[in-house]
């Protein structure tokens, strides 16, 4: 649960970084797992020309950076018994959503991004709301999610980057480049003139909780470093998508208590090595 003062930043800047949301040994867990992982490595689509209409499985999907790059990332709509799972529904996470967007929440989707080293691509300055809205058919920015940092997150490889307050400008039109929903670049402009620029440094395990209007990007990383980070991502029950698509309608969060986050993912591990 987010504290009093937790809660009134996120108010405040959009966002709240919380150190050490998962132990060393929860997050070295998700980090040997996905590492083994063979569904990260499967070839990567494009997301462009996916039919978003139509519920897909978990996969591996690809968009362009606009500079040349390719920006990476495996995602899951549904939720099962794998150990990214276990984090989605884990207490520490869904009651802090719930705080911060007022009520009852359900999983929206979870995924992986995976900036490779020297190869990851950017990600330019956009807000998830510019994508929800349209391909998700959510009336209402109740959204948000909680992004884990999976390994060290740097400047070098490309940590995230937020405007501080800017998810109180509300949601600006987005448009295509290179695959990617990116921000009106004239706004975004005047709201980097107006506010504070953060790079989201985070040790493995901790974590940044954040609105969906909250603009951000992050650089392409060129260092000798990956920076992969599971972002796990929620909706608020009373803001049920008016039409289908391939996000989940509302069906109800069967939250995991924290101290069964560990075994979820003792338990992959030792399936993965038989």
């Amino acid at each position: 649960m987010l504290t009093n003062d937790q809660l009134a930043q996120y108010d405040r800047d959009g966002f709240v970084i919380v150190e050490k949301l998962f132990d060393p040994e929860e997050t070295q867990l998700l980090l040997k797992i996905a590492s083994a992982d063979d569904a990260l490595e499967q070839p990567a689509e494009s997301a462009e020309k996916l039919d978003l209409s139509r519920k897909f499985a978990a996969k591996v999907l690809s968009l362009g950076d606009g500079a040349g790059g390719e920006s990476k990332f495996w995602v899951d709509d549904d939720l099962g018994d794998d150990y990214y799972s276990a984090i989605s529904r884990c207490r520490r996470i869904v009651d802090s959503v719930e705080q911060m967007l007022g009520g009852e929440v359900y999983h929206w989707h979870h995924k992986m991004m995976l900036k490779s080293a020297r190869t990851g691509g950017a990600f330019m300055w956009h807000q998830d709301y510019g994508y929800w809205h349209k391909v998700g058919y959510c009336l209402f920015p109740f959204m948000g999610s909680c992004m884990i940092a999976v390994n060290q997150t740097t400047k070098a490889n490309g940590c995230l980057q937020v405007l501080a307050g800017s998810h109180q400008v509300g949601l600006i039109n987005h448009e295509r480049v290179d695959g990617q929903a990116t921000a009106d670049p004239e706004r975004v402009d005047a709201a980097v003139e107006r506010l504070p620029l953060v790079h989201l440094e985070l040790d493995p395990g901790s974590a940044v909780f954040f609105h969906c209007n909250l603009l951000h990007r992050s650089d392409a990383n060129r260092s000798d470093n990956p920076r992969w980070a599971l972002i796990c991502c929620y909706n608020a029950a009373r803001n049920d998508p008016y039409r289908d698509s391939h996000h989940p309608r509302y069906t109800p969060l069967s939250k995991l208590d924290d101290d069964q986050v560990v075994h979820a993912g003792r338990r992959q591990l030792e399936l993965m090595a038989t």
